[in-house]
């Protein structure tokens, strides 16, 4: 017995001792005004405990790809990276289970249901970032709140009579090229009751599996969100001849210039959209909720998590360090406040979501639009193969809305079997 108590305790100082020469932390992410935000705290923390931080920024364009290579070839290169519902199941058996970190109790429950990032042994992955997710956006000196258009054919309406009065040069603008889905596509289509796959809404993947896999790429819904964009583009031309194109910095750069009165992107850009230096709109921006297609008549709003991971294949000592780090993000009161501030994004901590409301418009229209809508999509799909999913679903609505319009349904048809396949 003395002999097993003498091996613990020189077992517990050992790991102790490595941990106390861990000296470093390398965090793999990609620069944003959010990730910027949390990595603050990170430095934070840092100098408070003799550890320094080590930046490692990536394209968000090889993101993905980069991250994948680094975890499945057991590479010690970083000790946390940027980690999102996009990839939650991906990569989700390369990851730490993150459940043992104490002030996870304080994040939204949506955003970490272990549908997105929970493992095949039902532990979650992810320590939240922030939330991350849409809304739309208006120039509040050419509209006021009442003049919002509540519909699709309302944004069009009002898009025109903008552009006649010689207001602005486009009515909407917002990206659609792959991975930037969301500010045209998916919202539009979510706003008609629709989706990629069927049934609409549906994230639970035995029920994708056992509908097959079908996508939603030949129904009606799916036609009249594809020919609204079309004719938004070429018919009524309140949206640039490029946007099938753009990504969300081109959409949005067009938005800050002033020469659209709307756009969709993520919350966490309301910073940057009020920065005059950064936007010639500052200050005249305004956010509502979702206009809504013909076949859809109640709000909606989608709400995701960013979040950060572990890898799995890095030491002991330094996921103990790299759990200690996030667990003190989730508590830093100051550096969560200085997060909204910035970026417009609510933070992790959901115990700080009313004094945040309480004093900031804008986090209470979150709050009441979104937060705690009872009528919420997720994002993404989970399971591995979403990414290749949402590349052939974005690739057949490009090739659409880029052709005749008359052709539309046929190339909807010919991409469906592509969309259902990369699922499987």
């Amino acid at each position: 017995m003395l002999r097993r108590a003498l091996l613990a305790a020189a077992a517990v100082l050992a790991a102790g001792t490595a941990q106390a020469q861990v000296k470093e932390l390398r965090i793999g992410y990609q620069p944003s005004p959010i990730q910027d935000a949390s990595i603050a705290m990170f430095e934070s923390w840092g100098a408070k405990k003799g550890i320094k931080i080590v930046k490692v920024p990536n394209s968000y364009g090889v993101y993905v790809e980069k991250m994948t290579a680094s975890l499945t070839s057991n590479s010690d290169q970083y000790d946390v990276i940027w980690h999102n519902d996009d990839w939650g199941q991906l990569w989700a058996h390369l990851l730490e289970p993150t459940d043992d970190i104490e002030a996870l109790k304080y994040a939204e429950k949506w955003g970490m249901d272990k549908v997105v990032f929970g493992n095949a042994q039902g532990q979650n992955t992810v320590v939240p970032m922030g939330q991350t997710f849409s809304v739309f956006f208006y120039r509040s000196d050419l509209v006021k709140p009442e003049e919002v258009p509540k519909t699709l054919a309302g944004l069009v309406e009002t898009s025109k009579k903008l552009q006649a009065a010689g207001k602005v040069k486009f009515g909407y603008v917002g990206g659609m090229a792959m991975n930037h889905s969301w500010f045209s596509w998916l919202w539009s289509m979510w706003a008609n009751n629709c989706d990629v796959l069927a049934p609409p809404y549906e994230r639970d993947n035995k029920k994708l599996a056992a509908n097959g896999w079908k996508s939603m790429m030949t129904e009606p819904c799916m036609k009249e969100t594809v020919e609204y964009w079309w004719d938004a583009i070429n018919t009524h031309k309140i949206s640039p001849r490029g946007m099938p194109a753009y990504d969300r910095n081109e959409a949005n750069a067009i938005f800050m210039g002033g020469d659209a009165a709307f756009t969709v992107a993520d919350t966490l850009w309301w910073g940057t959209f009020n920065d005059p230096a950064k936007s010639k709109m500052a200050g005249k921006i305004a956010a509502a909720r979702f206009p809504l297609g013909p076949n859809r008549k109640d709000p909606f709003a989608w709400d995701d998590i960013w979040g950060w991971a572990i890898p799995k294949s890095i030491s002991p000592e330094r996921k103990a360090l790299a759990k200690e780090m996030l667990a003190a993000m989730m508590v830093d009161k100051e550096g969560q406040m200085k997060m909204f501030k910035a970026t417009g994004a609510p933070p992790p901590n959901t115990t700080f979501w009313p004094e945040i409301s309480a004093a900031d418009p804008f986090m209470k229209l979150l709050k009441e639009s979104v937060l705690d809508s009872p009528h919420k999509v997720r994002g993404a799909y989970y399971f591995a193969n979403w990414p290749a999913v949402h590349k052939a679903f974005n690739d057949t609505v490009t090739k659409a809305v880029t052709g005749k319009r008359e052709d539309i349904a046929k190339v909807l048809a010919e991409g469906a079997p592509s969309v259902s396949k990369a699922a499987q």
